[in-house]
């Protein structure tokens, strides 16, 4: 299970929403052998006076937060962390400096869907890779 939150200027992250997504789905089905079929992504359109940056990007700076269950081991989490940087920068025109990546772990019994706790939930892929 992973959630995505996209946080960035509305001008400039509303347009390319939809292939930004197909990106950020893509580096994960390969990096963490998500199905491909579980994709949930949030997008956050701030205006210019609810989003500050740093100086040293521009104003098409994004914040990409990726919340998933414990268990993926380092290199995967670090491979993902490439192909996102590498893919949105070659195909939605960014540079390096305007994308931040946070991945957030947390224990299986801290998230709940499907109507139970997830450590209890069965699931049909694997979160060791």
């Amino acid at each position: 299970m992973a959630q995505v939150k996209i946080y960035g200027l509305r001008k400039h992250l509303q347009p390319l929403r939809a292939q930004l997504s197909d990106v950020i789905h893509s580096c994960v089905v390969e990096a963490l052998r998500f199905p491909p079929d579980k994709r949930a992504h949030r997008f956050f359109h701030m205006e210019p006076e609810d989003f500050f940056y740093p100086a040293s990007t521009t104003e098409r700076y994004t914040i990409i937060e990726i919340s998933m269950m414990e268990g993926r081991t380092v290199e995967a989490k670090k491979r993902l962390i490439r192909l996102l940087f590498e893919r949105i920068c070659s195909q939605l025109d960014r540079q390096s400096n305007e994308i931040e990546i946070s991945i957030i772990d947390s224990a299986r019994h801290n998230w709940g869907f499907r109507g139970m706790p997830g450590d209890e939930i069965g699931l049909n892929y694997r979160i060791e890779v």
